[in-house]
């Protein structure tokens, strides 16, 4: 059975793309602002470990317009996910690169819309990534 973190914090209201943009930017910012070298969080179910947040805005930037403002709006949601949660993922590994783990959480909104946060662990050197989030279909 699928473990669910019930979040506390609502998704960004739908705004025009460059307002939510410019949002989930400052929240980033203030996150980036804390570190000297790559802007991460730390995760209660890894143990504190750092998750690192670069590879988010890297795979953003390969979805259209519609796809970017959807995951926007759970930005702050999965940040939230990230450092508090201890449930359980699904993890698996990757299948395009097998010195990869992919980490899939779920979670719920207080409104009741589900949604996944997914993380990259590299086995090697045991980063993780957080790489997307976005609405269970």
């Amino acid at each position: 059975m699928v473990e669910i973190y019930r979040t506390k914090i609502g998704k960004i209201p739908r705004l025009d793309y460059r307002r939510i943009y410019e949002m989930c930017q400052r929240i980033y910012k203030n996150i980036r602002s804390k570190s000297k070298r790559r802007p991460y969080v730390r995760s209660r179910f890894f143990d504190n470990e750092k998750i690192f947040l670069e590879l988010f805005w890297v795979h953003l930037y390969d979805k259209n317009k519609k796809e970017r403002i959807s995951r926007l709006q759970y930005f702050l949601i999965a940040l939230d996910l990230l450092k508090n949660s201890r449930c359980k993922p699904t993890s698996k590994e990757n299948v395009n690169n097998k010195a990869e783990l992919l980490h899939r959480f779920y979670g719920v909104t207080p409104q009741g819309e589900e949604f996944f946060v997914q993380i990259k662990e590299n086995k090697h050197s045991g980063q993780k990534y957080f790489m997307s989030v976005f609405p269970v279909k």
